[in-house]
C-alpha cells in the first residue's frame, strides 16, 4: 500500500500538503482546477520535487528520501516522451536498460509487453509514423516493462479523441488488475474515467480536500466540488 501523510513541499512560495492511501490494483482519479496542485502531488511522489515534511511509505518502507530512480513509481505525462530517432522497440527497451543492451529475459519481457498492448507489429517503426493512440500504447508498454508497483498518470490521454481516451482507460484498468498496479490518474475528463476508477479525490488550493467513491460525481460531497462539476 502507498501511504502519504501530511506530505509537504513548497513551490514558488506556496505550501502544498497531501494525505492519501492507494492500494495495489486500485485506480484513484485526481480532479481539480488547473493550478490546484494535482501535478505537484504526482511530482512529489515520484521524487521530482523535494519533500519538506510528512511521511511517504510504500509497502511499509519510508521512501521520502529516495531518489526518483529508486522509488516504486513509473510516471507517464501528456507528452509521451518517445524518442523520435529510436524505433518502438528501442523506446520500450529504454524502460529496461538505458544503454539498450537487453538480456534475453528482458527482450522477452519487451515482446510480452508489446503483445499485451497490441503493438507487436509496430516494433520496428519510428514514433513519427504512429497515430496518437499508438504512441501512447508504446509509452504504456515502456511503463509496463519497468515492473514498478505504482503508476502515476498526468493527463496522458488528454490529446486523444474521446473514443481513444475510453480505450486507453480500459487498457489502464486491465493493466492495474492483471499486474496488481496501483494507479493515480490526473484527468479533466471525470466522466470518461468513472467506469474504470475505484475512487476520486478533489484537489483544491494545494490540498487533497476529500476522497470519495465514484458516486460523488452525481452526489457531490461539497459545494466546491459541485461547482467544479458545473452542478
Amino acid at each position: 500500500m502507498l501511504l502519504a501523510e501530511k506530505l509537504q513541499t513548497r513551490r514558488q512560495g506556496r505550501l502544498f500538503e497531501f494525505s492519501l492511501q492507494l492500494q495495489p490494483g486500485e485506480i484513484g482519479l485526481l480532479l481539480g482546477r488547473s493550478g490546484s496542485g494535482k501535478s505537484t502531488l504526482l511530482e512529489m511522489l515520484a521524487g521530482f520535487l523535494p519533500i519538506s515534511g510528512g511521511t511517504l511509505l510504500a509497502d511499509g518502507q519510508n521512501i521520502a528520501a529516495q531518489p526518483p530512480a529508486q522509488r516504486p513509481f513509473t510516471m507517464l505525462f501528456q507528452q509521451n516522451n518517445l524518442f523520435e530517432h529510436l524505433t518502438v522497440r528501442q523506446n520500450i527497451g529504454l524502460g529496461l536498460q538505458p544503454n539498450l543492451k537487453l538480456s534475453k529475459p528482458e527482450q522477452q519481457a519487451l515482446l510480452q509487453a508489446a503483445e499485451r498492448l497490441q503493438i507487436s507489429e509496430l516494433l520496428d517503426r519510428l514514433p513519427t509514423s504512429l497515430s496518437g493512440g499508438q504512441q501512447q500504447r508504446v509509452a504504456l508498454a515502456r511503463c509496463l516493462v519497468r515492473r514498478k508497483p505504482y503508476l502515476l498518470l498526468d493527463e496522458p490521454f488528454s490529446a486523444l479523441d474521446p473514443a481513444l481516451r475510453q480505450e486507453m482507460m480500459q487498457e489502464v484498468r486491465q493493466l492495474a488488475t492483471e499486474h496488481n498496479i496501483g494507479v493515480l490518474l490526473v484527468s479533466h475528463q471525470p466522466q470518461e474515467a468513472k467506469d474504470q476508477a475505484d475512487w476520486l479525490g478533489f484537489v483544491e488550493d494545494g490540498r487533497l480536500t476529500f476522497t470519495a467513491p465514484m458516486s460523488a460525481l452525481t452526489q457531490p460531497p461539497s459545494e466546491e466540488f459541485a461547482a467544479y462539476l458545473g452542478m
